[in-house]
């Protein structure tokens, strides 16, 4: 034996608590061990998370094992103290043990459910004032008459009584009760003192008045030993008289009743155990209590998962099967119920073999193989090593890791049955000797196959299931072929899908209707049948369908939304699906306007929403829905009320700035409350807060336009932050509002005399999060591209329960980044519909999109990714530059860059040019490039003229926008020799230089005379040609272009290419003739000036008369 069992136990645990914010919280915890033992360590968990992973400075552990949380933090959104608290002590090597759950709460803002409201109430009669708060913990509710305290008391004679819910009860009123009352409500967070509410006497009639109850009993539980009050108000003339019952018992004169409930309590306590590998053991574990506990079990502070091997038994026993090393340890059984809870702690040791242990027993044999059971035999072991205790059998399935064992009763006995086994499998035996010491050496593995399972009945034959009703199935079928004996009856099985629960019925019969079954649910049916030997074979399953039926609950998680001033959009979710009972077929929406009588309807066989149109200005309509399916119309919502607005609001502009901002610094996060713009008429879709040390804008947050507060969470303590707020709609972004906030330092403590922003939120109700009880997040999240710079988010939100109330108010935060983005950032955006358009996207950029639903303290964790790719945008163009051609007068060259947005592949581009600047695009002259050019030669222009160039580009989209318009002047005609500007304008030659032009231009007239003549000669007939073109082109501007002569020559540019500038081409496109190739030789020699060009030009200034700059680096 390695060690025997230890005595560790807790001498204190953790106690529910109640705290405050900014307070000092102490959760006390000590353990004891023996003393040779080794070191004991106390851990803590908060929520299941051990604390030692999570840093926080206001965290910190005693030396006696005391947790210590200073400055506790609490607020609407982020509550890091709140929750459930476990201890763990641990033994080195040994194993770990968890203190009960200690529940600490911070101490929340009251709120006001009911306000108090004046009453009447005849002399002699019974008053009710209501007073109402809600909070966490309950508050304690005192009342004041006349503003002074009123002594209230449990004594039967007394007329005055505070209710458990707060409510102030005066019996027998009198004329002395005339007052003015207010209650005041109490918790160890906050003080909420109620309006002021009079009771006014009247003096009794005598004329018989019909009993009312003004308050009614509700259900009630309560600790055993302490008070319950059964709340019972009438009123009514004669006085009524109120008696109780418990059950048919009458009660007198008493309304202070017992209720039982009960904390766990143990009958029967695990105990310390000693097992050996391989064998079974069951630790035992039986409670009671009231309402019943639940029972878990821990194995070393790890609550243990039911398995094969681990299994709950006997109601709350827990089997271990097949023990191996690893399940040594501390078992903790833990039983709760809403009264408390309890645990009692267990050891498991196992032995390991040890010195003088039994040899092998001898000659393991079969004696008796069945089916179902194995009947082995052997001979004792050589070697006992002293008397032999017993003999343990050893078995495992083939393929099955782990072993069984079952032990002789008698030591003496030689001969062994091992019963429930399959048919036709293989197992492997063998058999171990136990004395005084332990267990000995194992005797060789025998393999054995049970037998087939010849004795039991063969399958039904003809197994038929046919759907009677919607909560009904006949089921018949035909006796085995092989009974092998009298069949004393059947057992049928059916599984209900989705769930996989099964149930079980033995009949007699050929035939069964099952009953009390779901509504249009799968069922799988199968059947065995019994003889004297056990149950046989189970037949193939049936699937059967149970009818459908209307609708038993309504669509759930209803929403309106005010379009237009006379539209109105109902949206909703089809009703949960165990409700649906069949194929939801359409959706029937009644609405009516407020004040008029009969109902219209609307019928929606496709979507969850409906868009009614063609409403009336300034009025109030409400609206119903109910889901219909094959067999009829199931149940209507409740009746949702929206009111269109008078006129359409304004978004031709952008909002005001918002008309107040309001900041309040903690530690860590700087909430901050505002109101919208004055301006009613201006529509506003949303609000985008900036923040930043020192700047407005180094983050940027958009909520919905329904928000009044917001939370900037994740801040540096004692830092500066300046923050920016402003409103926004399509038309544009309105005017911030600036404030500044310095954050507190973590040491400051929050002055309880400062306004607690929470009576501020009390106006706005929108919940802010709580994630210490996670709901659930929506599912079926779905991003669909609307455009290149917007993507429609929806989902739905299962957790709306068929009973949500208008009330409760719900809202979702999207957040989306790139999917490329590795920052980690994310833009958000909050609304209470299933859907939000996220706009301001960039194009052909993938996005990735999570939704989160929050309602009051609650908040969902992110729901599952969806992914959406923005459309491709229509590029434009930039930079376009006008560059004249050296030594070519009539030609310029024309070079731009791609698209800042490109916006997928740039397919080509227009480019356009005219002489009148003015006329519809469509009157240019338009010519086609390629996708991959950004350089354009246009020749044979006017000289001395003034021309208009615009460029697009175009992409699988479509065109883009055009660029705007720039102007070119082409050079005045001059002598031969004479070198132009760069920019190509007309600049005259100083007087200084004339003269010197004028010999020269002399000297080589004669010269360009020939050569002239011979040129025209030569391009006689093309030149005709681009006169007719010209002609015709110059028919459709109308005579604005008379001046614009048609040029010599026509280049089919998309056909040309620039070729390196290092060799001159050899041959001209194909399908010119030779003047094209004279002059394609020309044009290809005066391209290696284009570098000269671009460098006398990348220096100057960008003009808007006849000079342009070329400021990016040219692609050819």
């Amino acid at each position: 034996l390695l060690g025997g069992f230890v005595d560790f136990t807790f001498i204190q645990e953790p106690q529910d608590t109640v705290t405050v914010r900014g307070g000092v919280l102490q959760l006390d915890c000590q353990a004891q061990s023996d003393a040779a033992a080794g070191p004991l360590t106390i851990t803590w968990r908060k929520d299941g998370v051990l604390l030692s992973a999570v840093v926080d400075e206001r965290r910190r552990q005693l030396t006696n094992g005391s947790l210590l949380v200073q400055n506790i933090v609490h607020s609407r959104h982020h509550r890091p103290d709140e929750g459930e608290y476990q201890c763990l002590a641990t033994l080195e090597g040994l194993g770990s043990i968890v203190s009960r759950t200690a529940r600490v709460i911070v101490a929340g803002p009251l709120k006001v459910v009911v306000p108090t409201e004046s009453v009447s109430s005849y002399l002699g009669d019974t008053a009710l004032l209501r007073c109402e708060v809600s909070g966490d913990p309950t508050p304690v509710i005192r009342w004041q008459k006349n503003r002074e305290d009123l002594v209230v008391t449990l004594d039967p004679d007394s007329r005055l009584a505070v209710l458990p819910s707060g409510s102030l009860q005066v019996s027998r009123v009198q004329p002395p009760d005339s007052a003015t009352y207010r209650c005041l409500a109490d918790n160890p967070g906050s003080t909420r003192t109620g309006t002021d509410a009079e009771l006014r006497v009247l003096p009794e009639p005598g004329v018989t008045r019909n009993l009312q109850f003004l308050q009614r009993p509700s259900r009630v539980m309560a600790l055993l030993g302490t008070d319950a009050i059964l709340e019972c108000s009438a009123s009514g003339y004669p006085t009524p008289s109120i008696q109780w019952r418990r059950g048919e018992e009458l009660i007198q004169s008493c309304i202070v009743l017992c209720i039982s409930a009960v904390p766990p309590q143990f009958l029967n306590y695990p105990t310390n155990t000693y097992a050996y590998e391989s064998t079974d053991i069951e630790l035992e574990c039986a409670v009671t209590g009231n309402p019943p506990p639940t029972v878990r079990w821990m194995k070393n502070g790890e609550e243990v998962i039911p398995s094969d091997y681990f299994q709950i038994v006997d109601g709350s026993n827990l089997q271990i099967l097949g023990l191996v090393k690893s399940d040594e340890g501390f078992y903790q059984c833990v039983a709760e119920n809403s009264a408390g809870s309890s645990q009692a702690m267990a050891q498991l040791l196992l032995r390991d073999p040890g010195v003088a242990l039994p040899s092998a027993p001898r000659d393991l044999v079969p004696v008796l193989v069945s089916s179902r059971f194995v009947r082995l035999s052997w001979r004792p072991p050589e070697e006992t090593g002293g008397a032999v205790q017993t003999y343990g059998v050893y078995y495992s399935q083939d393929g099955v890791e782990r072993e069984r064992s079952v032990n002789v009763s008698e030591p003496e006995s030689l001969e062994l049955t091992v019963s429930n086994l399959k048919p036709e499998e293989s197992y492997s035996f063998r058999v171990v000797a136990y004395n005084d010491v332990g267990p000995g050496e194992s005797s060789a593995p025998l393999m054995i196959t049970t037998k087939p399972d010849l004795q039991v009945p063969s399958r039904v034959e003809s197994l038929r299931a046919e759907a009677l009703s919607p909560t009904s199935v006949q089921v018949s079928w035909e006796p085995p072929s092989q009974p092998n004996g009298p069949v004393l009856g059947y057992r049928l099985l059916w599984t209900e899908s989705p769930s996989g629960k099964e149930q079980s019925v033995e009949v007699n019969g050929l035939n069964y209707k099952m009953e009390g079954l779901n509504k249009f649910t799968e069922y799988t049916v199968r059947v065995l049948a019994i003889n004297r030997y056990g149950p046989g074979t189970a037949s193939e399953t049936v699937s059967v369908t149970t009818q459908s039926d209307v609708p038993s609950a309504p669509p759930q998680n209803i929403t309106l939304e005010v379009v237009l001033s006379r539209s109105i959009k109902v949206s909703w979710q089809p009703p949960v699906r165990s409700a649906q009972n069949g194929i939801i077929t359409a959706y029937k929406i009644k609405y009516r306007k407020t004040g008029r009588r009969g109902d219209q309807e609307a019928i929606e066989p496709n979507n969850f929403w409906y868009l009614f149109t063609g409403l009336e200005k300034g009025s109030q309509y409400s609206f119903q829905v109910a889901a219909m399916t094959a067999n009829g119309t199931g149940p209507a919502s409740d009746w949702y009320t929206a009111e269109t607005p008078e006129n359409d609001l304004d978004e031709s502009q952008v909002p005001d700035q918002p008309s107040s901002l309001h900041v309040r610094p903690l530690p860590n996060s700087i909430i901050m409350s505002w109101t919208p713009p004055l301006s009613p008429n201006i529509l506003v879709r949303g609000y985008i807060i900036g923040y930043g040390v020192g700047s407005p804008y180094a983050e940027t947050v958009r909520v919905d336009s329904k928000q009044r507060y917001y939370s900037i969470e994740n801040l540096e303590p004692s830092s500066h932050y300046v923050i920016s707020l402003k409103a926004f709609n399509n038309a544009g972004e309105g005017v911030p509002l600036y404030e500044s906030a310095v954050t507190r330092s973590l040491t400051d403590p929050i002055d309880p005399s400062e306004d607690d922003l929470f009576h501020l939120f009390d106006k706005y109700p929108t919940p802010m999060p709580d994630t210490s009880t996670p709901m659930i997040p929506p599912v079926g999240v779905q991003a669909v591209a609307l455009s290149s710079d917007s993507v429609r988010v929806s989902w739905a939100d299962n957790s709306m329960t068929k009973n949500q109330k208008a009330s409760e108010v719900r809202y979702y935060s999207v957040k989306w980044k790139t999917s490329y983005s590795t920052s980690g950032k994310y833009k958000s955006a909050d609304t209470t519909a299933l859907s939000h358009t996220v706009t301001g996207l960039k194009p052909n950029t993938m996005y990735e999109f999570a939704v989160m639903v929050t309602k009051g303290r609650k908040s969902s964790t992110w729901s599952m990714t969806a992914h959406a790719t923005t459309y491709e945008a229509a590029p434009a163009p930039k930079d376009l530059t006008v560059i004249s051609r050296e030594g070519r007068p009539r030609a310029i060259l024309i070079s731009w860059q791609p698209p800042m947005e490109a916006n997928g592949r740039i397919t080509g581009y227009i480019l356009y040019y005219t002489l009148d600047k003015n006329m519809p695009i469509d009157d240019w002259v338009m010519e086609a490039i390629s996708g991959d050019r950004l350089t354009h030669q246009v020749v044979d222009l006017n000289l001395d003229t003034v021309y208009y160039f615009r460029i697009q580009a175009k992409n699988a989209k479509g065109v883009g926008p055009l660029s705007e318009p720039i102007h070119f002047r082409t050079a005045k005609e001059s002598p031969i020799g004479q070198m132009r500007p760069p920019h190509g304008s007309a600049t005259p030659q100083k007087n200084s230089n004339l003269l010197v032009i004028i010999v020269v231009s002399v000297g080589a007239i004669t010269v360009v005379v020939v050569v002239i003549v011979a040129l025209i000669c030569t391009r006689r007939s093309s030149a005709q040609q681009r006169k007719k073109r010209a002609s015709h082109s110059a028919s459709k501007r109308k005579g604005s272009q008379k001046d614009l002569r048609p040029p010599d020559l026509w280049i089919h540019h998309e056909e040309m290419e620039m070729k390196n500038m290092e060799k001159a081409p050899s041959v001209a496109p194909s399908g010119h003739d030779s003047p094209m190739q004279s002059y394609a030789d020309e044009a290809s020699s005066s391209i290696s000036t284009l570098e000269r060009s671009l460098a006398a030009r990348r220096g100057n200034t960008r003009q808007n008369d006849d000079s342009y700059g070329l400021t990016t680096k040219q692609h050819t």
